[in-house]
């Protein structure tokens, strides 16, 4: 996230000025969370393999429908892996369902290399995913008063409303298609697409990944009965909770693309040292 504006008229090089973009805590939280959403995806995968099949209600077991099914059919020498979503399956082969281990294919919605630990370990893939958790949430508790405190949320988050128009919105979404990045000084600041995402992930995503994984614990269900009702039950929890996770997934994929397309170092960079570099027009231009 960005920090005030600064110049460094001392690392000025012709046409290019180098800006404090993030400040120091935003880029400690940012690598903290790095961290602990890289193991919570995979020890979440490892505890999603124990029961590889999602449920819509209050109930979820073998014999109920499932909404989402990851698994394998065939005979064990040659199984096909299919993702189930529904009444639609669609054949997985070689990616979900199955995984191979000491030469033999077994049955296993994700493979052993996306699974922490790599090896079908319930008790140990929920021990980092609770643990990682915590330090997620804490790290999140400093972000978010940081955030508050310095009013880097209104400064650089808050949305103006000629952002909102169907017409500007428009614009940065072909600018997007197209990749065309801002530059000068329209690359100081968040643009309308990027403030709508991080909010989206910041307000929506993670509170609901949080509240769903709570809802999934019994001990958490008998101090706050109430979550149950606001979300259906456990399965229908569990199943927002992947659902959640997956988008989270694809928001840092798209995120690591626009990172890689607009400038990898100069991104990395300022994410490390704070420093961000900008190319100014010249005085003739």
């Amino acid at each position: 996230m960005f920090a005030p504006t600064r110049h460094l008229p001392q690392e000025q090089c012709g046409e290019t000025i180098f800006i404090r973009r993030h400040s120091g805590v935003t880029r400690l939280t940012h690598w903290v969370n790095v961290v602990c959403l890289s193991v919570l995806i995979l020890s979440g995968l490892q505890i999603f393999n124990a029961y590889p099949r999602l449920h819509w209600g209050q109930v979820g077991a073998d014999a109920d429908p499932a909404f989402i099914t990851i698994g394998a059919t065939g005979d064990s020498g040659a199984p096909r892996g299919h993702l189930t979503i529904g009444s639609v399956s669609i054949p997985t082969t070689g990616v979900l369902g199955m995984s191979q281990e000491n030469g033999a294919w077994i049955p296993r919605a994700f493979p052993a290399w996306l699974t922490l630990p790599s090896y079908q370990d319930l008790a140990a893939g929920r021990r980092w995913h609770f643990f990682f958790a915590w330090i997620f949430v804490i790290n999140g508790l400093v972000y978010l008063s940081f955030g508050i405190l310095s009013g880097h949320f209104r400064r650089d988050l808050a949305l103006h409303r000629r952002e909102l128009t169907p017409r500007h919105l428009g614009q940065e979404i072909i600018d997007h298609a197209r990749l065309r990045f801002p530059t000068g000084s329209d690359a100081r600041h968040y643009n309308a697409l990027q403030k709508l995402t991080y909010i989206g992930v910041v307000a929506v995503l993670l509170p609901t990944m949080l509240l769903t994984g709570l809802t999934m614990s019994p001990g958490v269900n008998a101090v706050f009965p109430f979550l149950l009702d606001l979300f259906g039950g456990r399965p229908s929890a569990r199943t927002i909770h992947f659902i959640t996770a997956s988008l989270l997934v694809l928001f840092v994929l798209v995120h690591l693309a626009m990172v890689i397309l607009s400038g990898t170092w100069n991104n990395m960079r300022s994410m490390i040292t704070g420093r961000y570099a900008i190319r100014q027009k010249g005085p003739d231009a």
